[in-house]
């Protein structure tokens, strides 16, 4: 059976190994190749795992078995560019993977399978994106023969229940230090490395990497940066975050610690 593979990110590499390890000869392939070469290709199957690009129709109808899609959501809900980091930033409970038979529209065919997982509090962006990445390998294995046989019924997603993702951008990682300390960690979690999570110290842009919630009655202002009991806090608008680890603009990734041997006057200050 020939296999024609679309996808080249985190996500999409252990699907391809799963896919060679198993004994397939996936062909990676993406759309800027010709559409004739394509077809002289003559799939039987094509898979896509994060390809970030819509298949066109005639492509589509080319292979025999169709175009399947392994989505990191339960879909339908999240569709779209960024599922991962929406279910963090959500503080979702679980998550899955959705293997869909691909038509026209984003993440918009009908099921094929799916798999659940349930999430921890501390999980961040990479960690969940290697885990599904993962599940849906093993998914698709499982389902592969099953769908080439015949013994798999797609099944109609409920387009009226449907939600859809946004691509996030470098304001999206501003963080706002007037909003709860878990909405916060959430968003550092969900948005490292990209597009990254930042806030402002005297005038300079700092980026926040590892942070861990913490709850507290301190009075201070949200952004107040304090040292209690050796850890350095932030004050948020509900509760506090500790500061693990952080750049400073044009700087190298510091823990706290060495941060704070080098800017002493840190603590005390105000992020913004």
């Amino acid at each position: 059976m020939k296999l024609i593979f679309f996808g080249t990110s985190d996500f999409s590499r252990p699907v391809f190994e799963a896919l060679k390890k198993k004994g397939h000869s996936p062909i990676l392939w993406n759309l800027e190749n010709s559409f004739q070469d394509f077809k002289n290709l003559k799939p039987d199957i094509c898979v896509v795992a994060a390809y970030g690009k819509i298949i066109p129709k005639e492509w589509l109808e080319v292979p025999k078995y169709g175009f399947l899609n392994v989505h990191p959501s339960l879909l339908p809900k999240y569709r779209g560019a960024s599922p991962i980091q929406t279910t963090i930033l959500n503080g979702d409970a679980e998550t899955g993977v959705t293997i869909i038979l691909m038509d026209e529209k984003v993440d918009h065919g009908p099921i094929i399978a799916k798999s659940k997982i349930q999430i921890s509090k501390s999980k961040n962006y990479r960690q969940l994106e290697r885990e599904l990445a993962e599940l849906g390998a093993e998914l698709l294995i499982e389902i592969l023969p099953k769908w080439t046989n015949g013994k798999i019924k797609p099944k109609e997603q409920n387009h009226s229940g449907a939600t859809y993702t946004k691509k996030f951008s470098w304001i999206d990682g501003k963080i706002d230090w007037s909003k709860p300390a878990v909405e916060i960690d959430r968003q550092i979690r969900a948005l490292n490395p990209e597009p990254g999570t930042w806030t402002l110290w005297k005038s300079r842009v700092l980026k926040i990497f590892n942070v861990q919630t913490v709850k507290s009655k301190l009075s201070e202002a949200p952004g107040r940066v304090m040292n209690i009991e050796n850890q350095i806090l932030v004050k948020c608008g509900l509760d506090v975050l500790i500061l693990k680890e952080i750049q400073l603009e044009g700087r190298k990734l510091l823990s706290i610690k060495d941060f704070i041997n080098g800017h002493k006057d840190f603590i005390g200050s105000e992020l913004t």
